[in-house]
């Protein structure tokens, strides 16, 4: 494959290759890029010899001699092509343009932005103008209001991983602002802050019938993304069907998608709101809400392409150092492969992702549940019954005639309304004169799961 405005071949890392020039290139580029470590020119595989050594070395010099901080949004990784080990360097689009060599500063000797196949010096003109529009409400500028934060869940979390946060680890993961004030990030990261995360459960199709709230915060960030992957996990039922060859198992939600989506609407989330992301459970879809719309200089298309952009870089870091993450862009396009475009909602101020739940759940669903269950629905559809009227009806078209009213209460509408399928219209007073019955939200989404399988066959 030759090299595009996207790919950059480099046969090895050394003193005479300006692999900075290269990195600020694609951070000012709109689409980012990837840098492969040993490969020719005319893609020729050649390999990398001592492989952890040269990562290390790009990482160091990466991270030291480009400003701003490029921590956050660019990725080493080992590949292999041909039988040879190769280093591939993921960079997305910053931010935070312009991104320039710290040793030469914010002008065309030091700034540098992808041009076809190559990097080209950035006119003073340019340079001036993207400094200009330099995002100024970046969480790792904003001032955190309290400044005596303790980082003790932070430190397990590394130490988990076999890192060690050293003395320096404030600095080292960008928790300071440039007055050396503890940030919004150290904020959200904290062992104690105001921060929470809302899961909540409706048993209608609406926001109508809440039936459970649980909140997440008031710790770490990342404590709290493992407890809404955790309480989702739970949610994520798994549904299993035996079939002569083999036990299928289907869960209501793709359960890679559902992970890149709970990642991605924390990490991405825009803080500078003051609101987190949500999430709500409803009996036919869940629903992932972030605050902030796409970067300015990311368009729809470019989104859905895999262009990466990420909107809290300091996160981005610190969740990839403690494996919530695994690399860079891999988000949306996992989600993408598992639902499609249509599940992304996009308004000037939030994103919303839209997962439903799985149609194979709803067909094995409908094939679950008893024949009673299904005709009771089939009987009160979208209306309000007395026992007398659904009994009717039952002789009408099932042509079955219940001589026992009390029977047929206990034995098919009771369980019904057990199981959340049908509810009373006086619940306060089951003995209502008046008494009658309907579908509740669970009900009509089994109904419609009848129908729909009716339609299909």
């Amino acid at each position: 494959m030759a090299e595009t405005n996207r790919i950059e071949y480099k046969r090895e890392l050394n003193s005479e290759l300006d692999i900075e020039k290269e990195v600020v290139a694609f951070l000012n580029y709109k689409e980012g890029g990837f840098i492969y470590i040993g490969i020719d020119k005319d893609g020729t595989i050649v390999g990398v010899d001592d492989v952890d050594d040269c990562m290390l070395r790009l990482k160091d010099r990466i991270k030291h001699n480009i400003s701003p901080s490029a921590m956050g949004v660019f990725d080493i990784a080992e590949e292999r092509k041909d039988g040879r080990s190769i280093i591939k360097i993921t960079v997305a689009s910053g931010i935070e343009k312009p991104y320039f060599k710290t040793k030469f500063g914010m002008t065309p000797k030091g700034t540098y932005v992808r041009v076809g196949t190559s990097a080209e010096p950035m006119p003073q003109e340019q340079i001036d103008r993207l400094f200009a529009m330099r995002t100024r409400n970046s969480i790792g500028r904003i001032v955190s209001n309290r400044q005596d934060l303790s980082f003790e869940q932070l430190r397990i979390y590394y130490d988990e991983r076999g890192k060690r946060l050293n003395d320096n680890f404030k600095r080292t993961l960008e928790l300071l602002t440039e007055e050396d004030k503890l940030n919004y990030v150290a904020y959200l990261l904290a062992d104690e802050n105001g921060n929470s995360i809302k899961v909540a459960k409706y048993s209608s199709l609406d926001r109508c019938d809440l039936i459970e709230n649980n909140e997440y915060g008031y710790c770490s960030l990342i404590k709290a993304t493992k407890s809404v992957l955790s309480k989702l996990d739970i949610e994520n039922k798994v549904f299993a069907k035996i079939t002569p060859m083999e036990r299928e198992e289907t869960p209501l939600w793709n359960k890679i998608a559902l992970r890149e989506a709970v990642i991605n609407a924390i990490v991405h989330n825009d803080y500078s709101f003051e609101v987190p992301p949500k999430f709500e459970i409803f009996p036919d879809r869940l629903e992932i809400t972030s605050a902030g719309r796409l970067p300015e200089s990311l368009t729809r298309e470019e989104f859905f392409s895999g262009i990466s952009i990420p909107r809290n870089k300091e996160l981005m870091r610190i969740y990839r150092d403690v494996e919530l993450v695994e690399s860079l862009g891999s988000g949306i396009p996992r989600i993408l492969k598992a639902y499609g475009e249509d599940c992304f909602k996009f308004t000037d101020n939030f994103i919303r992702i839209i997962l439903p739940v799985n149609s194979s759940v709803n067909a094995h669903e409908s094939v679950q549940v008893s024949v009673q269950l299904k005709m009771l629905i089939n009987c009160i559809k979208d209306n309000e019954l007395s026992v007398d009227e659904i009994l009717e009806v039952y002789k009408q078209v099932y042509k079955q005639v219940y001589k026992s009213k009390w029977y047929f209460k206990k034995n098919t509408i009771q369980p019904a309304i057990t199981e959340g399928y049908v509810e009373m219209l006086y619940s306060e007073n089951p003995n209502h004169p008046k008494q009658k019955y309907r579908l509740t939200a669970k009900g009509l989404a089994l109904k419609e799961t009848f129908l729909r399988n009716n339609n299909s066959q």
